[in-house]
């Protein structure tokens, strides 16, 4: 027979807990030295993918860019041109609220050797970003989740689906995130217009591609290749990786990455100096950096599955970002006992910019 042991860290109060079948009060005492805060890695997803918008109203929300449409023309001496008009695309964004309820016991908030308040609020912060990488990540790979929405018709955009114009992926009430490059597969007519000396052929190829190697988390400098030219095609200069950590081992294998990071702003190959110099290898584990290939920044995140990485040119950002409201926190009181808080943000995602990325597929 073995006999339950509570450990020092817990409460003696265990009827309540008891009597609820182990969903009562049973909480931490005041050994703050013995709670060891996790290290958790920024990745800045909203920053390197996303045009930050605000808006005063609610709903869907219908944003509107140019296009490139406008050419110069010879014209003869003294006489007037055709006047040109700027072609323009509406894009929906679906914008949604999102909240996290944060409860704590009175007996905690009225202990002033522990503040189980900050605690649990700093906790549900990093959620918040937890959820926003996440939401930027399954959008922009075109992976599915029934919760976000993401993906097409409750399943992963991939090789198969379409691109042109086809089928649910350029429906917006199955695709809200807008993961497609053409409309109706008719070149300067829809989403994609030629630039430079790129044929239609090349226009309309498609940005979900399958990996040279099946095996899930193996990268080859192929696919890398591949994706500069096609977002090259386009008129885009790749230099950004996204990987998952599967990728990331499969990477460090080559003889081509280059782990040392060339960054005017990253001096200190060490730790940190005397002025606080960040090291190379402390920075990297700050934001996900891990390195460099082919002049492209390579990037992890642990949201990222082993079946698919993605390539992009980050300084034409990939997605909108419309913010209805800013994270907030209000006070709440939910039931005899506890306390809390409530977070909550309205915001929506969407890929207007699909063409300048590609998204590699491991797939047998």
């Amino acid at each position: 027979m073995v006999t339950t042991q509570e450990g020092i860290l817990t409460s003696n109060n265990t009827g309540s807990y008891a009597a609820t079948g182990g969903t009562g009060e049973r909480v931490l005492i005041d050994y703050k030295d013995a709670l060891v805060d996790y290290r958790t890695t920024d990745i800045p997803a909203i920053s390197l993918f996303t045009e930050r918008m605000t808006t005063d109203t609610g709903g869907d929300i219908d944003i509107t860019f140019g296009l490139p449409s406008m050419n110069m023309e010879q014209i003869d001496e003294g006489s007037t041109p055709k006047y040109q008009h700027t072609k323009m695309r509406s894009e929906r964004v679906a914008v949604r609220e999102w909240g996290i309820a944060v409860g704590v016991t009175r007996r905690m908030i009225e202990d002033s050797r522990f503040n189980e308040v900050e605690l649990a609020l700093n906790e549900a912060r990093r959620a918040v970003d937890r959820h926003l990488e996440k939401h930027v990540i399954y959008a922009l790979l075109g992976l599915a989740d029934a919760t976000l929405g993401t993906g097409v018709s409750g399943s992963n955009i991939g090789v198969n689906t379409g691109e042109n114009g086809t089928g649910s992926i350029t429906d917006f009430s199955e695709n809200i995130y807008g993961g497609f490059i053409a409309s109706g597969g008719a070149v300067d007519t829809g989403r994609l217009y030629n630039y430079g000396l790129t044929s239609d052929a090349q226009l309309v190829k498609p940005h979900y591609v399958t990996a040279t190697d099946a095996t899930a988390g193996k990268l080859r400098l192929a696919d890398i290749t591949n994706a500069i030219e096609l977002i090259g095609n386009m008129g885009y200069n790749a230099d950004t990786i996204f990987i998952s950590p599967a990728h990331y081992r499969s990477l460090l294998d080559l003889a081509d990455f280059t782990t040392a990071l060339n960054s005017a702003s990253v001096v200190n190959p060490g730790p940190r100096d005397a002025g606080g110099q960040m090291g190379i290898f402390e920075d990297t584990s700050a934001n996900g950096l891990v390195g460099q290939i082919y002049g492209l920044n390579v990037y992890t995140s642990a949201w990222i599955p082993a079946s698919r990485f993605g390539i992009f040119d980050s300084s034409v950002k990939q997605m909108a970002y419309v913010e209805r409201r800013p994270l907030t926190v209000e006070e709440a009181n939910p039931g005899f006992g506890i306390v809390g808080s409530y977070m909550s943000m309205r915001y929506g995602l969407k890929v207007i910019r699909p063409e300048t990325g590609v998204v590699v597929i491991n797939t047998a």
